[in-house]
């Protein structure tokens, strides 16, 4: 007796198709599972038996074989068990063979028939309609997430019971109705910049790093505001668009960060990971690669507050997502390329003790002292920073005061007004932002005047700055003309950007 129902995979964020085919024969009774399954799938023989005799079905004693086509990928999950314990009642003839042509099947069954969540029902949805799958058997619980994907029937089930009276028309499911897409309504951040006192200078410079997705590091002393700051600027970020909800969701699904309460990702995420993280949470890993927060900070905003107090290697592993917006991580069972097009924010003191440059506090740090804890950050990775802001305390004065500052909406406005430029002027190029902009698309878009040209020359020889310091300095100015309605970066744009990298000279030469 044999028997064949359709099931899906996961490939780092997309999925294939399996095919689970199911053998009954006589012998000892047994079950096997082959087709290079993992751990997780071995196992899933010890739950199928007692889901389906906990669901009032007869387990055949026969030797059954499973085998999960195609038989040279690995396997991996727990979504298997649905579909392996539905070709088993086919191949034994509870279930007729016509009856669930067409129909895919994902699910964890628990021991008493109970169908379960399973990590990365969206991609696994999508993967299996894009290969002409009509209809979806799949758990309660995925129900809302998977329901974004369009041109699908969806039937959410609670237990095995339900799957099997369906199919023998003992009990109808109707399909999920529920349209998870209406839950993609962006609301407002619970974090505003009117709550930030003073630091007017620094909110501009975070408007213009939002502008174009810059990446940025806050330099100052304890108490002067960076990580409150940091915290509000996925509240003056443009709304996801329905694609990337969609691509973050996904990332979120695979990740198994999804419940509930959270079916859909809908805003920008602020991810803040301890400086105590791994090498493989923070861009992904595993046997099997999962993302990391690299990845989880996708279209969002990834935070490392007290910036030296991470490994060199930790930081040293943010160049290439940085560079090229992508993590790729190789493994025996293939590469696995995750996307990490984040905007990446960092706080650090200016020394040990945090007081240097502070007019308020005394240093008690030595030149050595300041020397190695700058030394910590290297030198390629300073360089990928576009924005150094030195940050000083807040005054007295500016703390008492019956002032409402800026609201974060308001400055939104104008980033998304500034982004929205960039968007028609790159629409016929690879990139969207300024801060995309390679060594030639700068050429094409950057022209500067000759009085600026000689601003940043006189500026690239007494801040000793990099060719890749130098096109961050011409990027920035492009954002900050941007931010003013301005075609032509003038020299007025060109002197605020250099402002932004004087740090290079200030710590870096100590």
């Amino acid at each position: 007796m044999f028997a064949k129902v359709i099931s899906g995979s996961l490939i780092g964020l997309d999925s294939e198709v399996i095919t689970v085919e199911i053998d009954l024969a006589n012998g000892l009774p047994s079950l096997q599972v082959v087709g290079l399954p993992d751990l997780s799938v071995r196992e899933s023989k010890e739950r199928i038996r007692a889901a389906i005799s906990n669901s009032g079905y007869k387990f055949p004693a026969k030797r059954i074989t499973v085998n999960l086509s195609p038989a040279n990928t690995r396997k991996e999950g727990t979504q298997f068990d649905l579909p392996i314990a539905i070709g088993i009642l086919i191949a034994s003839g509870l279930i007729k063979p016509n009856q669930s042509k067409g129909c895919a099947f994902i699910g964890e069954l628990s021991l008493d028939g109970k169908i379960r969540g399973v990590k990365g029902a969206l991609p696994l949805v999508m993967g299996l309609r894009n290969k002409g799958v009509k209809k979806i058997i799949l758990p309660m619980a995925n129900a809302e997430e998977a329901s974004v994907i369009d041109a699908i029937a969806l039937y959410p089930v609670r237990n095995l019971s339900e799957v099997v009276n369906f199919f023998m028309h003992e009990n109808a499911i109707e399909p999920y109705n529920g349209k998870a897409s209406e839950k993609f309504v962006s609301c407002s951040a619970s974090d505003d910049f009117s709550e930030v006192s003073g630091q007017e200078t620094i909110k501009r410079a975070l408007q213009i790093a939002a502008s174009a997705s810059h990446n940025l590091l806050m330099i100052g002393p304890p108490g002067s505001g960076k990580t409150m700051m940091a915290r509000r600027i996925t509240g003056i970020l443009p709304g996801l668009t329905y694609e990337e909800k969609l691509e973050v969701t996904k990332i979120y699904s695979v990740a198994g960060e999804l419940n509930s309460q959270r079916p859909v990702i809908s805003q920008r995420q602020f991810r803040a990971p301890h400086h105590t993280i791994t090498q493989s949470a923070l861009v992904g890993g595993g046997r099997n690669p999962k993302p990391g927060e690299v990845s989880l900070s996708h279209h969002g905003v990834l935070f490392f507050d007290e910036l030296p107090e991470f490994t060199r290697n930790i930081l040293e592993l943010l160049r290439q997502p940085i560079e090229d917006e992508k993590i790729t991580i190789a493994r025996a069972g293939g590469v696995i390329t995750f996307p990490s097009k984040f905007m990446f924010v960092a706080s650090m003191n200016p020394c040990p003790c945090g007081y240097y440059g502070d007019t308020t506090h005394e240093c008690s740090c030595t030149m050595g002292q300041i020397h190695n804890y700058m030394s910590k950050i290297s030198g390629p990775l300073f360089d990928r920073l576009d924005m150094h802001l030195e940050i000083l305390p807040v005054q007295y004065q500016e703390l008492t005061r019956n002032y409402q500052g800026r609201t974060s909406e308001d400055m939104r406005k104008e980033v998304e007004a500034a982004r929205q430029i960039q968007i028609d002027r790159y629409q016929n190029e690879t990139i969207s932002y300024n801060s995309q902009l390679t060594p030639a698309l700068i050429k094409k878009y950057c022209n500067i005047d000759r009085e600026t040209r000689d601003l940043l020359e006189n500026a690239f020889e007494k801040l000793a700055l990099s060719a890749r310091a130098y096109n961050k300095i011409i990027k920035l100015a492009r954002s900050i003309a941007d931010m003013e309605g301005k075609e032509q970066i003038k020299l007025p744009h060109v002197a605020e950007a250099i402002q932004y990298r004087s740090l290079d000279k200030k710590y870096r030469g100590i």
